[in-house]
């Protein structure tokens, strides 16, 4: 096991040939939340930030848990060749649709319709390990369901959905979605 202060130039590497990482977030109390990503939501600005673009899904428990507790963890692990566990500690700040500078990060990202939250960690910690049990698996392509479903609902679609699935966290923590991401006509 190592730990590091920030993202060397070969961990860096190790994360952008990834097509998996996993979210972890909590408040001081109640659920923690463990959240499996993919497609080309997330992007390494620096040694020291990252951006995850959090496009719209079943739950938006990170987004209820930041506003309380900005930790976050996010966990890249190998599934071929060398086995390795990278973990990323750090804070996340919650940017969403209606903020200041959503539009200058959001360019990182595909544009989606979908897209509800970009956190923006800062990262503390870095640690890795060894991986020597994660089993093998070969990554046979994106799934398109989410495409197509953003696609097929549309922005008001999207919205209602928002309104009526992504409002609160399991715990009943008000994710202000509403509020922060659809524009008052």
């Amino acid at each position: 096991m190592e730990h590091f202060k920030n993202l060397t130039n070969d961990l860096q590497k190790f994360i952008e040939q990834q097509k998996i990482f996993f979210v972890g977030t909590a408040t001081s109390e109640g659920l923690i939340n463990i959240s499996p990503k993919g497609l080309e939501s997330l992007k390494v600005i620096d040694k020291n930030r990252i951006l995850w673009m959090n496009l719209t899904g079943s739950g938006n428990e990170s987004a209820a848990h930041t506003q309380e507790n900005p930790r976050m963890t996010l966990m890249f692990t190998s599934f071929e060749k060398k086995p390795l566990i990278l973990r990323i500690y750090g804070e996340a700040k919650t940017i969403h649709r209606l903020d200041e500078g959503w539009d200058t990060l959001s360019s990182n990202f595909p544009k989606s319709d979908g897209s509800r939250q970009i956190f923006d960690l800062t990262i503390s910690l870095v640690q890795t390990s060894c991986g020597y049990a994660v089993p093998y698996y070969d990554f046979k392509g994106e799934r398109d369901i989410l495409k197509k479903w953003n696609e097929n609902a549309g922005e008001k679609g999207i919205q209602k959905y928002w309104k009526e699935n992504n409002a609160q966290s399991l715990d009943g923590i008000e994710t202000n979605i509403e509020k922060k991401n659809i524009e008052r006509s």
